[in-house]
């Protein structure tokens, strides 16, 4: 063979091998690097996996509802426990609101964490800012019952007039509120028939009350009202407790409550109370 053909064969040779080699450490270099891209990938996929995981656990979780502590008795309206719950409890309630001083006896009853329950009527909710005032008092977290559209003796209405009067009610409550009114309240604590079985099909409690004072002339002013009410013959085990939206009952709340507690009495949550809905 010409040795100048040799030569440049081995040349080619070697070049090549060169370039093999060459290629072969650059795999060898690249390849950890894109292990860590994997890697990277494949701890920010569980990641995100695990975040998805989590939010929807989250979303598919149940709230299971609290079992009632309390019931209605169906004779007196009282409050009666139920199992263990304390039986010296008293119910708070507050009637035809929200007149004129619904929010500032709500913003009392908090400033002291006492749960009640405040029975509204349609007639004070006619303007913007009557529901404005609905909607404090809700979000404050008192109940809201249902005491009828215009307050009129449901004895002395039509099937038709009772129908409109407790279920408009509910559903202007829960246009303001996002809930329905869980107790209801005739006027006068006088219900029909009628007026029993829409309460039903709306899944709220009757609920009348144990003793109120504060519409008579006498209980007319703060000291009156907060003495009668902590003091009455009728306060027993599960009084449920009838006030209005009165300037002296507003007055005169803050001592009502503290003297109830004097006493030894525990103010009910109407969230505790068993309902049609519970």
């Amino acid at each position: 063979m010409n040795k100048t053909i040799a030569a440049g064969l081995l040349l080619l040779l070697v070049t090549a091998c060169g370039n093999e080699e060459a290629v072969k450490q650059n795999e060898e270099k690249e390849t950890p690097k894109q292990e860590i891209v994997d890697s990277d990938e494949r701890d920010n996929a569980e990641e995100n996996e695990q975040e998805n995981d989590d939010k929807k656990a989250e979303e598919e979780e149940v709230t299971v509802p609290q079992e009632p502590l309390y019931e209605i008795n169906e004779g007196d309206y009282s409050i009666q426990p139920i199992d263990t719950a304390n039986e010296k409890v008293a119910l708070v309630t507050i009637d035809d609101a929200p007149d004129q001083h619904a929010l500032e006896m709500a913003k009392v009853l908090k400033e002291l964490n006492a749960p009640a329950v405040f029975f509204v009527n349609g007639h004070f909710l006619d303007t913007q800012e009557e529901k404005n005032t609905l909607k404090k008092i809700y979000d404050m977290g008192f109940e809201i019952g249902n005491h009828t559209y215009s307050h009129v003796k449901l004895t002395d209405s039509s099937i038709e007039e009772q129908q409109k009067e407790i279920v408009s009610l509910n559903d202007l409550v829960e246009s303001i509120t996002g809930e329905r009114p869980k107790f209801f309240r005739a006027p006068f604590g006088i219900n029909t028939d009628y007026s029993r079985q829409v309460a039903q099909q709306e899944k709220m409690a009757l609920m009348n009350w144990t003793y109120g004072y504060d519409w008579e002339p006498k209980y007319q002013t703060k000291e009156a009202i907060a003495d009668i009410m902590v003091n009455s013959p009728y306060l027993n085990n599960g009084a449920n407790l009838l006030m209005h939206d009165r300037a002296w009952t507003s007055e005169a709340l803050g001592d009502i409550v503290k003297g109830l507690r004097d006493k030894g009495y525990e103010l009910v949550d109407p969230d505790t109370i068993k309902t049609p809905a519970s």
